[in-house]
């Protein structure tokens, strides 16, 4: 593409590949405008949080360029606190945002950073968010790192701010606060995200990475009228791929008629034959659109009677005080009973269904012999230096490898990544894994916290589904409304009241 005075970032016939065997990128070509909202699009694994890592110099291409303006400044908010972040105070973490920024402009290892205390007030008030500076950034929330993840990017004031999933974790309200925020905002934001409402919201165009041909097509719009747009053409390449093969059948059926005449026939067949050759390379390469996991049943333990779990009393976290307060309350979940529990960000949800897993919880009693299907919001139950292959293996009571496979195909585990090791997959990956072990696992007890986070908008549907048709005792945490809608929920706890 021609270079603009708009145009801040450019990608030239750029290429990478993790290894021989995993290309990502194939000689792709676009450019980003100064002041665009652009949304990132492709199914997991396609290699999205890849092209934020080309961007701020963190992977190196295989061929092509990146080129970015001349003092250009960078800031990524990243998806998940790395764990030895976890130990930081507020303050250390803000401080150690500069000294890890990505463009030699933003970093601060030469002294102090000015004002930092200052910077930190303010950018807590734009994610809404208040906190001591002393405080230990794991004694927050996932909703609340999820802001802490955000502003430690606003902080830096960058000309161009790379979100990669923001909404995870984020209540109502946080998504409400960061959708203002980014319609508001006047520099340039890349955003990945499966939260469709959310992008629409602000989105002006749409990077689409396509995972079959490794090619990142570029669209200007709103994302509903980039997705009509990309059905549209899709539709319209199909049609005339379909009217290709009946001319090109017709041809082949009219050379074979001919072929048997003999004689002069012979030479009408080959010419029917190298005209049908030509109808094919005429044939469109159509989109082969992202794959949808299969409709799954995740099978609830057998003999289930009596109460599975029963509530009596429970703690949240006052959020004024910021101290544990105990509650009353009177649950009994049986057989195909299903419980939501809800609140603001930081009120105690994730450290109550953790409580109830591991059987610390008080007032908080799980039936003898219960088997719990545990799905954490940071995917912790899964031990990352397993392979898939052992990951799933070894939740099943028998170990057959044909069922695992078979049930592993289900959620688009195929090829190489059976044998990957679970802290090399996308976060997205991730949760299809969290989801096919507990399909293997059949609890008689299911906790989700947040099911949804990274998870690829096709697939979201037929998680509902499933969960909906769950028929052993069930808890919930999502903030995701339309995805609650689908699934039916027999009892409502909230933390808030």
């Amino acid at each position: 593409m021609s270079q603009s005075n708009d145009t801040i970032l450019r990608f030239e016939e750029l290429s990478f590949e993790y290894g021989h065997n995993k290309p990502i990128l194939d000689s792709v070509d676009c450019s980003i405008r100064r002041g665009s909202k652009i949304t990132i699009m492709g199914q997991n694994g396609a290699g999205k949080s890849t092209i934020f890592q080309l961007i701020i110099g963190a992977l190196k291409p295989e061929s092509g360029k990146v080129i970015k303006n001349h003092g250009l400044s960078i800031a990524i908010a990243r998806q998940v606190i790395p764990r030895d972040e976890l130990s930081l105070t507020i303050r250390e973490f803000f401080v150690k945002a500069f000294t890890d920024a990505s463009d030699a402009k933003l970093r601060k290892n030469d002294g102090p950073i000015y004002d930092i205390d200052v910077r930190i007030d303010k950018v807590l008030e734009v994610v809404n968010l208040h906190a001591p500076h002393d405080r230990i950034v794991k004694s927050f929330s996932g909703g609340q790192q999820a802001r802490l993840l955000l502003a430690s990017a606003l902080i830096q004031d960058p000309d161009l701010l790379l979100l990669d999933e923001p909404t995870n974790n984020l209540d109502k309200a946080g998504i409400e606060h960061l959708t203002q925020f980014l319609k508001s905002y006047s520099k340039t934001v890349i955003v990945i995200s499966h939260e469709a409402e959310f992008l629409n919201s602000f989105t002006d165009g749409v990077l689409y990475l396509d995972v079959f041909t490794k090619a990142l097509e570029q669209y200007v719009g709103n994302y509903f009228d980039v997705i009509e747009q990309i059905s549209a053409r899709v539709e319209k390449e199909n049609r005339k791929n379909a009217q290709l093969a009946k001319e090109i059948q017709e041809n082949k059926d009219k050379a074979n008629f001919f072929a048997n005449k003999g004689g002069q026939m012979r030479l009408v067949a080959r010419r029917m034959r190298e005209k049908a050759e030509n109808l094919e390379e005429e044939k469109v390469d159509t989109r082969r659109e992202d794959k949808t996991i299969r409709p799954f049943i995740i099978p609830h333990q057998p003999n289930l009677v009596g109460p599975i779990l029963t509530i009596t009393s429970y703690t949240t976290l006052s959020q004024k005080t910021h101290k544990p307060v105990s509650r009353k309350t009177e649950i009994s979940l049986r057989r195909n009973q299903h419980l939501l529990l809800r609140g603001p960000n930081g009120i105690g949800k994730s450290t109550l269904l953790e409580s109830i897993a591991n059987g610390t919880a008080k007032g908080a009693v799980i039936a003898p012999d219960v088997k719990v299907g545990y799905y954490r919001q940071d995917f912790s139950t899964l031990n990352f230096e397993d392979t898939v292959y052992e990951s799933l293996i070894r939740v099943m009571d028998k170990q057959i490898e044909q069922v695992m496979r078979s049930t592993a195909a289900g959620f688009l585990i195929t090829g190489e990544m059976i044998n990957t090791k679970i802290g090399d997959l996308s976060e997205g990956q991730k949760g299809l894994v969290a989801f096919a072990r507990l399909v293997l696992e059949k609890p008689g007890l299911l906790i989700l916290d947040e099911p949804t986070n990274h998870i690829n908008f096709r697939h979201i549907p037929v998680i509902a589904e499933a969960l909906n048709n769950y028929g052993g005792a069930m808890i919930l945490v999502s903030h995701v409304s339309d995805f609650v809608k689908k699934i039916r929920i027999d009892e409502v706890l909230d933390l808030g009241k």
